[in-house]
């Protein structure tokens, strides 16, 4: 585990960082944009008519993050989705330090090619403070998961937070982690 992540981590304070820093032209070096943390999301509407969807999404999220998942619960009732607040809507991981990095690598590295037909992820899904989102539509492409133990295919969302003021700083920062941005 601790070998992935001196790959990527040792990327970004050897060569992304001076990089960042001669790009746009920052005096010190505590400026230079780094990765705060990564919060996977899942939403389960499901849940609220099977108890079980909970459990077993929460552990197909666990053996993908290497941490245990926070079930989100409905903040208001809505009665055109038969949804009461409080009820069970949801699973997210927010992953900081040493599991952020392993998850980062995973990612670039392994899940994302093994996505159905991919040509890159979107440049444009900044959201105008330097944090990046994109979605799977399933957690197959992770190898952690077994198609075998799989009931359902379920998406999620991949927020990636950086501490940079701007998207295009943002952009070359996941650049130069490896992030495959579509031409």
């Amino acid at each position: 585990m601790s070998q992935v992540e001196v790959a990527l981590k040792g990327r970004y304070y050897t060569e992304a960082r001076s990089e960042l820093q001669k790009r746009h032209n920052y005096q010190n070096v505590m400026a230079v944009p780094k990765l705060e943390k990564i919060v996977i999301n899942i939403g389960l509407g499901e849940a609220r008519d099977d108890s079980k969807v909970i459990e077993r999404a929460s552990r197909e999220l666990s053996q993908i993050a290497l941490q245990r998942p926070v079930v989100t619960k409905a903040k208001k009732s809505v009665s055109n989705f038969k949804l009461r607040a409080g009820m069970p809507i949801g699973l997210k991981v927010t992953l900081r330090g040493q599991r952020m990095w392993v998850f980062l690598e995973k990612l670039v590295n392994i899940a994302l090619p093994r996505v159905r037909d991919f040509r890159g992820v979107n440049p444009n899904a900044f959201d105008g403070r330097g944090n990046y989102t994109l979605g799977l539509r399933e957690q197959l492409v992770f190898p952690e998961i077994s198609i075998d133990q799989v009931d359902a295919t379920r998406g999620m969302d991949i927020t990636i937070v950086t501490t940079a003021k701007t998207d295009e700083e943002a952009r070359s920062l996941l650049e130069l982690l490896g992030m495959p941005f579509r031409k």
